[in-house]
Formats: C-alpha cells, structure tokens, sequence
C-alpha cells in the first residue's frame, strides 16, 4: 500500500513538473497553410508594379472579410462585351503546401455590359481542398466602369470555395453582367 501511494505520488509530482511543457507541445500550431496580406502585397508589387498603393488597399480589404487565403493566382486576362461578353486569362496558382500550378480561365457573361479591357489580376484562393480542385466553374455578378484605367474586386464562388479577382486593367468598359469562370488546365477557346 505504501509502495503504491509512492507511485502515485512520484506520478503526480512528474505530471505536475512537465504539464507545461506537453501542453506547450500540443499547443504548437501546425505550419501555416495560408498567405498574410504582406506576402501577397509583396508578390503583388512585384507583379503590378505602380499600382502597388491600390493593390495593398485592395488586399488588406479582401483579407479584412474573408481572412487569408490559401491560394493565391496571378496572371493576366483579356475581356470584352456587347450585351454578351466573354473573358479570357491565363496565370499560375500558388499554394504554400501543394506548389505552383498553370491555370487558364473563361468565361461568358450576360447583362447591360459593353466594352472591353485587358488587365492583371491577382486572384485571392479561400478554401482549396487541393489544387486540382481549382478546375470548376465560379459563378459571378460583376460590375466595370473603366475609362482608361482602373481596379477592381468581384468574389467568385463555387461550394465552399471561393476566388476574389482584383483586376488593374486597361480600357473602356461601363456595366453590370452576370455569368461564371471556368478554371482549367489547358489553354480553349470555348468558354462553355
């Protein structure tokens, strides 16, 4: 008996000795999976280049709503409309956990919408289960009003996934349309 109370004893004197460090062991977060606003602003400038003060603000407020994203796509796109529209682009998705992928995306549109710009984008990524998870259709309400220049944010979605566009394009282009992207490996022409 008195053997036994010394164990327990012994026992509970180590718990208490070490219990903070298992708890700090089991507290340790995993690796982030996530990009923070900074590394997205510093990719972004080195992207956008002199657009870099409305790329920042348009960051901080995608990330201030839907948090940090675990994917992010940069490349450049090709748009014009006549009631019917259709978009066109090409990038890179990058991942922190699955690396970087080639995406293509079109797309139809329809509404009070004529025009046409040609833009970058930096696409914010939420909720990607997996790379190849990218490759569906996202469906969108957007608005543009470009004379000459500006930026935009319109938020796609599909599921649980969703993709923010900010686009820094050039052109002429006043109106609303709705319609989707559709993500894909390879480069087509058909936007269906």
């Amino acid at each position: 008996m008195m053997r036994t109370t010394m164990r327990l004893t012994s026992l509970t004197l180590c718990l208490i000795a070490f219990a903070p460090e298992l708890a700090g062991a089991q507290n340790q977060a995993p690796p982030p999976d996530t990009f923070t606003a900074g590394e997205l602003v510093r990719e972004g400038h080195k992207f956008y280049g002199t657009v870099s003060r409305g790329l920042a603000q348009a960051v901080e407020t995608v990330v201030s709503r839907w948090g940090e994203p675990n994917g992010y796509v940069i490349g450049q796109e090709a748009s014009g409309a006549f009631i019917l529209g259709l978009r066109y682009g090409d990038g890179m998705l990058y991942t922190k956990n699955a690396g970087e992928r080639r995406v293509f995306w079109e797309g139809p549109s329809a509404g009070y919408d004529a025009g046409g710009e040609g833009s970058r984008t930096m696409m914010l990524v939420y909720n990607l289960p997996a790379t190849d998870a990218i490759y569906q259709r996202f469906a969108s309400f957007d608005g543009s009003a470009y004379l000459i220049a500006g930026l935009g944010i319109t938020a796609l979605n599909s599921g649980n996934i969703i993709v923010v566009p900010i686009r820094s394009g050039v052109g002429l282009r006043l109106g609303a349309n709705f319609g989707y992207l559709k993500f894909t490996p390879d480069a087509t022409w058909n936007p269906f």
